[in-house]
């Protein structure tokens, strides 16, 4: 076995699988509540090289010592570990659309799709033609009680969640948007959202669509209480969080090592070609 050859494959597959991660980060970079991700990679154990010309056991009663010298250590590669996704906090963008909500903090929104719970941070939200509070695709967003049915202009949304209703506001809806706390009282309250959180949120799997998915690594989603350190902000969308210059600034730098291993690897050929041809034939 030639081990440079495989030292250098290894990078290169390390570097293309970074480049998946960021190219997909690239894509994403203006979807509504996208968490950008990270390729990982492990280094094999190191090798100890020793001097092969001093070999030998030095043999005592007590037992045996390699009087060979340590030259020092030797790296083999690396592998593909995970892709790990940053819940970094995207930036809030003012929408002034009611139907807009963004998560202040940690978190997810309750979805049902195909009769299965999903979770998601895009908040774009629309109202279908039964009055039922859905997704850009369709799927009812969920309360605690299930779907939440509301009628358009004349709902209101507070920090902790609760979605509160007064069919006499339909003809005004300008002053849901400037009352005080103290007047929602006057307000009927429809349900509350269906906020959750995972133990492990590293290990929820995405599925397309800004829907996410609880895993056994992750343990199954527990509702969170919203109004301290996570709030529910109406009229506001979360952004991704992905900064494209410094992504730009990746790409460079993974090409740049992807040319590296690449030129490890016609050096390793190089040689060996001139071992066969030139050394071994004399």
């Amino acid at each position: 076995m030639i081990r440079g050859l495989y030292t250098g494959a290894s990078g290169m597959m390390a570097q293309m699988h970074r480049m998946d991660a960021l190219s997909n980060n690239l894509a994403n970079v203006d979807v509504t509540g996208y968490k950008k991700d990270t390729s990982i990679s492990k280094a094999f154990p190191e090798m100890l090289i020793r001097r092969m010309s001093d070999d030998g056991l030095y043999k005592f009663p007590f037992g045996s010592i390699d009087t060979a010298p340590v030259v020092g250590t030797l790296g083999v590669g690396v592998e593909y570990n995970e892709t790990f996704t940053n819940f970094t906090q995207g930036a809030l963008k003012q929408t002034e659309n009611p139907f807009d909500l963004a998560l202040d903090g940690k978190g997810f929104f309750s979805v049902s799709v195909n009769g299965k719970e999903r979770y998601t941070r895009n908040g774009t939200f629309l109202l279908n033609d039964k009055g039922t509070l859905v997704t850009k695709d369709g799927h009812p967003v969920l309360g605690q009680n299930g779907e939440i049915s509301i009628k358009k202009n004349n709902f209101v949304i507070d920090e902790k969640g609760n979605v509160y209703q007064n069919a006499a506001f339909s003809e005004d809806p300008e002053r849901l948007v400037s009352m005080q706390e103290n007047e929602w009282e006057d307000l009927e309250m429809v349900d509350t959202l269906k906020v959750v959180d995972f133990v492990r949120d590293r290990y929820i799997k995405k599925e397309g669509n800004s829907f996410w998915k609880s895993t056994y690594e992750s343990g199954e989603a527990y509702q969170i209480e919203l109004g301290s350190e996570t709030k529910v902000i109406q009229g506001f969308l979360e952004g991704s969080n992905v900064n494209p210059v410094t992504e730009m600034v990746k790409m460079i730098e993974i090409n740049r090592a992807y040319e590296a291993n690449q030129k490890v690897i016609q050096s390793q050929d190089s040689l060996t070609g001139r071992l066969f041809n030139d050394i071994l034939r004399a």
